[in-house]
C-alpha cells in the first residue's frame, strides 16, 4: 500500500515543485538546475560509492560484519538513482542519502525494525571449510589412493563381475 502511495505522491510533488520553481525563476534556469544536480550527483555517488566499497573490502579482510557497509552501498546506489531522476524532491532525498550521518541514522532505524537471525553450519567453521565424505553412520572415511594410467591397468576381467557370453543366434530367412 505504501508503495502505491509513493508512486502517486512523488510525481505529484515533483510536478508541483517544477511549476513553482519554473514560475519563480523561469524554464531554462530550472532545466539547468536539474542537469547540474544530475552531474553533481553522479560525481558524488562515484566518490561515496568508492569509499563504501573500500569499507566493504576492509570489513571482509578484517572478518567483521559487512552489513553496515552493504547497507551504505545500497543507499548510495539508491541515492544515485534518485539524483538521475529529474526533480527537486528526488534530488533532495538523493543528496541527503549521500550524507554519511543520514545514512547511519537510516541504518539504525532500519536495523531497529528488522529482525535479523544468523545461521551457521553444524560443527562450526571446521565443517564450513568444504565437503566431507561421511558414511551413513556419520563416520569420516579417510582414503588414500593413487592413479593408474592405462599402461599400468590390469588386463582382462577384474573378477568382480562375471561376464555372460551373448547367446548365438542364427539368421532366419
Amino acid at each position: 500500500m505504501w508503495l502505491l502511495i509513493a508512486f502517486i505522491a512523488v510525481p505529484l510533488i515533483e510536478i508541483g515543485l517544477f511549476i513553482q520553481v519554473g514560475g519563480a525563476i523561469g524554464l531554462w534556469p530550472t532545466l539547468l538546475i536539474v542537469l547540474v544536480t544530475a552531474f553533481l550527483g553522479t560525481f558524488l555517488v562515484r566518490t561515496q560509492g568508492a569509499m563504501a566499497l573500500g569499507q566493504l573490502r576492509s570489513s571482509f579482510s578484517d572478518m567483521r560484519d559487512p552489513t553496515e557497509p552493504l547497507v551504505h552501498g545500497a543507499m548510495i546506489l539508491f541515492a544515485g538513482a534518485l539524483l538521475l531522476t529529474p526533480g527537486f524532491f528526488t534530488d533532495a532525498v538523493g543528496f541527503s542519502l549521500l550524507i554519511p550521518a543520514v545514512r547511519s541514522a537510516a541504518f539504525r532505524a532500519i536495523r531497529a525494525r528488522v529482525n535479523i537471525q544468523s545461521f551457521g553450519t553444524p560443527g562450526g567453521p571446521a565443517h564450513a571449510a568444504g565437503p566431507t565424505h561421511t558414511s551413513a553412520q556419520g563416520d569420516i572415511i579417510d582414503v588414500d589412493y593413487h592413479e593408474i594410467s592405462e599402461n599400468d591397468a590390469p588386463k582382462g576381467s577384474s573378477g568382480w563381475t562375471k561376464h555372460k557370453p551373448e547367446p548365438k543366434t542364427t539368421p532366419k530367412d
